[in-house]
């Protein structure tokens, strides 16, 4: 049995105040809440049906793409 665990769930603000007429501020402040809250991405997976199969072999190649990241770092330079 694999396990299951629980993401921790972001707030999100659904105000954004207008202050003193700023609508274009205001706006700013709504889309870096938006981008920063995941809700476009959630969006996104939401859209289409995708299978648990396909689930966990998306979620495999990422961790792959992370712990290479990783490696790559990790990896001293040549002095020469």
């Amino acid at each position: 049995m694999g396990r299951k665990y629980k993401k921790a769930k972001q707030s999100f603000d659904k105000r954004i105040e207008v202050i003193n007429g700023d609508i274009n501020r205001a706006l700013r402040n709504l889309k870096k809440k938006v981008q920063n809250g995941g809700i476009l991405n959630d969006l996104r997976k939401k859209e289409f049906y995708q299978s648990r199969g396909t689930k966990v072999r998306l979620q495999k190649a990422a961790g792959k793409r992370r712990w290479l990241k990783k490696q790559a770092d990790m990896i001293p330079q040549k002095r020469f």
